[in-house]
């Protein structure tokens, strides 16, 4: 049975960059152990300012952010990174090793892990993400895509309690996107809290999660994706559109269908259900 304590909780956070921009403006909210979590909105909404503060590569202005009960004003990122694996939106940012294998088995080596359990770590994480054949690879030397997937290879070795994915479905095709979202749910019912940082409604639409829509640094709806997608309101606000399927349900309405629909499955049942009902 999943635990419901809290995880992360930030605490009336203020966030000023050093040109003066302010990026958070009093956001509080509590992630619970084992949660799936989006946090959504266009580009300056303050999601990637916000996410960065639960690592410690941000610390706040005003306010506190508490990561598994510990204040991240008092402890390094290096500390943190035991608890809070991030996967960077640019792999680039986080790739610098010779080769893929090396790669990800530098932060294994860097918390202490003995040589058989980082051989054996490289090995599961090369395995699960389909990168075997590329161990003795420069990770430059690959696609946009499989340099992602190295990152999160990377992360995902060291088994961190919390898995952070920020715009995790840049570059990826339909096919890519498709398995990153078994992924990435498969991960979160296995007990690791899981949250991503994006604007592709679409994706988030077909996963589900719990979702927190922002602007201009505020939080301004939180709750189930089914709830929060369909507010066309707040959709509005966050400048971004409601999801194909339910502006498709959306037409059908004066035909009794519901509209508070997101996933393509979903869809098919309806309108099968509905034409098993009609005589013909």
């Amino acid at each position: 049975m999943r635990r419901c304590s809290t995880l992360i909780e930030a605490e009336n956070v203020y966030f000023i960059y050093p040109n003066g921009v302010e990026a958070l403006k009093g956001v509080s909210l509590r992630i619970n152990d084992g949660e799936f979590v989006a946090i959504m909105g266009q580009n300056g909404a303050g999601k990637t300012t916000l996410v960065k503060h639960f690592v410690g590569l941000l610390k706040p202005t005003k306010g506190r952010v508490l990561v598994d009960g510990v204040d991240t004003r008092t402890v390094s990122v290096a500390q943190l990174a035991r608890k809070v694996g991030f996967v960077f939106q640019n792999p680039d940012h986080q790739l610098f090793s010779e080769t893929v294998e090396d790669e990800i088995a530098f932060a294994l080596r860097n918390f202490g892990f003995d040589e058989k359990t980082v051989r054996e770590r490289v090995d599961w994480a090369l395995n699960l993400l389909d990168l075997t054949q590329y161990r003795k690879t420069s990770p430059f030397m690959l696609s946009g895509g499989e340099r992602k997937r190295v990152a999160l290879a990377s992360v995902l070795a060291w088994d961190p309690k919390i898995l952070i994915l920020d715009e995790p479905t840049i570059g990826q095709d339909a096919y890519q996107k498709e398995r990153l979202r078994h992924f990435i749910i498969q991960m979160n019912q296995q007990g690791k809290t899981v949250i991503i940082v994006t604007h592709d409604i679409e994706f988030v639409a077909e996963c589900e999660p719990r979702v927190i829509l922002m602007v201009n640094g505020r939080i301004i709806a939180d709750g189930d994706a089914r709830e929060v997608l369909t507010d066309t309101v707040a959709i509005k606000e966050a400048s971004l559109v409601l999801p194909e399927i339910t502006q498709v349900f959306m037409g059908l309405n004066d035909l009794g269908f519901s509209w508070k629909v997101l996933g393509v499955y979903e869809a098919k049942c309806l309108i099968l259900e509905r034409l098993r009902g009609v005589r013909i």
